[in-house]
Formats: structure tokens, sequence, C-alpha cells
């Protein structure tokens, strides 16, 4: 019965920082935010074909924004998808037909309405994980009596780490962890630390893809299959993991330095006030030991 089948949930966090985007089509004009939205799309429909009880979720990660682009509002009042299914004339499978078209809409409707100001143009992509892991749960507490749910994030990550958001990056880590949800990570550019620690800790994948145009293969060879799936196929080796945390005074990565107690915020160098939280710490200083006075020896 449909009630008794498991449901496996994808949801897919596709980094979109117009900044990013911006030199990537300068530096290379055959991959572009559109080719990458092609390709999450065909990993989209791939994951909801191969199963009629599978279900997707696409959010866009933003320096603004974290913005759901499937399933949208308007697809659960009712007034979302009658027009594009009717519309699929080329023998589509008309679920795939809506996905695509709301997909390719949301997004563009994003990407011009785009205005960055100020020095802040870092993904919020510790904001989009958490609206995934609240996604999930939405998705969990609605299932009927006597169905289970697999769930599993895929970051797809272009631009680099913001170390500003460590701390509510370790803690959606965490959460995911606790809630056995696996994160998977495909990065087209430099390599990111806090995404290695959220495969590793979750038990996901991490890859960072040699050839951002061949995009859409790594995503079906590599992400497609679930974690029961992965251990009969041969995939890439493990990344090795950099643990090492970045210090909230200079972003720079370090193997020692001093945690405030309060916050947990990292730092390189003493500070006897935590910039984070302002908390003040009590330094005991060494007690200074007067110095004895010698005893002059009389001449016998």
């Amino acid at each position: 019965m449909a009630s008794e089948e498991e449901i496996n949930l994808l949801v897919i966090v596709v980094d979109v920082n117009p900044i990013w985007w911006g030199q990537q089509a300068q530096r290379e004009p055959e991959f572009t935010l559109s080719k990458c939205m092609d390709a999450v799309m065909v990993m989209g429909n791939a994951h909801t074909a191969m199963n009629r009880t599978n279900k997707l979720a696409v959010i866009a990660s933003h320096c603004q924004d974290s913005h759901f682009l499937y399933p949208t509002t308007s697809m659960k009042a009712g007034d979302g998808g009658g027009d594009e299914a009717s519309s699929s004339k080329d023998g589509k499978y008309e679920l795939l037909s809506v996905a695509n078209s709301i997909i390719a809409e949301e997004i563009k409707n994003l990407m011009s309405k785009t205005q960055v100001t100020g020095n802040s143009t870092d993904t919020l992509l510790a904001g989009s994980l958490a609206k995934a892991l609240c996604y999930i749960n939405r998705v969990l507490k609605e299932l009927e009596v006597g169905q289970d749910i697999k769930s599993r994030i895929l970051v797809i990550k272009a631009a680099e780490d913001c170390a500003r958001q460590y701390m509510n990056f370790m803690n959606v880590i965490f959460a995911a962890q606790k809630q056995s949800i696996l994160i998977d990570a495909c990065v087209l550019d430099s390599d990111s630390g806090l995404l290695q620690q959220a495969c590793d800790i979750t038990g996901g994948l991490y890859l960072k893809i040699p050839q951002k145009v061949a995009l859409a293969q790594y995503l079906l060879w590599v992400f497609l299959p679930d974690s029961e799936q992965r251990s009969q196929l041969v995939l890439p080796p493990p990344a090795h993991v950099d643990y090492r945390a970045a210090c909230f005074c200079h972003r720079n990565l370090i193997e020692i330095g001093y945690v405030c107690s309060v916050c947990l915020s990292i730092f390189c160098n003493f500070s006897p006030i935590c910039t984070t939280c302002e908390t003040a710490f009590k330094i005991q200083l060494p007690q200074m030991v007067k110095p004895k006075k010698k005893k002059l020896k009389l001449p016998a």
C-alpha cells in the first residue's frame, strides 16, 4: 500500500550568489547560472521519476534571502500547475513539466529583483540549510500513519565560505545529524571546509567537480543514488576533511586559539572582552610575591 511505502525526500540548495555567477559568466561563458539550473532540473526530474513516492524541494541560497524555487506557496493554494500541466503536449510527464516551469520562473523573478548593496555579498548558506531542515520537519509532521521518510540535502556550492556563519552552520550540521539527515556537497569552485565537516559528520558525500560544464553528469552519477545504493557503486574517494575552525577576528583557519566560554566564539589572539557577546572575563593575575629580606650576617 502507498501508505506503507517509504518517502524519499531530496532538498537541493543551490548557491545563486549574483556576484560569483557574474564573475563566472566572464571567466567561462559556457557555464552560467542558467546552465547550472538546467543541471539541477535534470537531477530533480531523475529523482522524481525514480519512484512515485519521491519528493523534491529546491531552495535558492542568495546573498540577501533564501527563496523556495519548488514547491511554492501558489502550488499549495491550488492555483499553481494546472495551466502548465495542460500545456505539456510533448509527451513529457506532467509533474516534471510543472516543476521545470515553476523553477525557471522563480529563479528568473529572484535574479531580476536582485540589487546588491553594501559590503555583505556572502551567500546565506547556513540560513538556507536551516530552512531545508524546517521543510523536512514539516513534511515529517504531515505524514500519514504507517509512512516513513528518508531525507537528504544536496548543496551545490559556488561562492567561498563565510566565516561569520560558522556558528550557525555548525548548529545546522548537528541538528541534521540528530535527525539522521544526510548532507551532500557538490562544490563548483574553491573547497569548502564547512561543507567538508557537514558531509563527514552527517555521512554524506563531498565532491569538488573538476569540470563545471559536466555538472549534470556528476549529479546523476554521484548524488542521485541514496545512501543504501552508494555502497554498491564505485564513487570518488572521500576528501580530506579540514576540521580547523575560522577565528572570528581575522577569519583565518587556526588549529589552536582562544574560545569564549559563553558564546563559543573563537579568536586567534587573547582579548579580555569577547567581541561577539561582549562578555568581560575576570583574569586572575599572578600574585606578586614580596622578596624576603636577607638577614645580614654579623662578622664573627
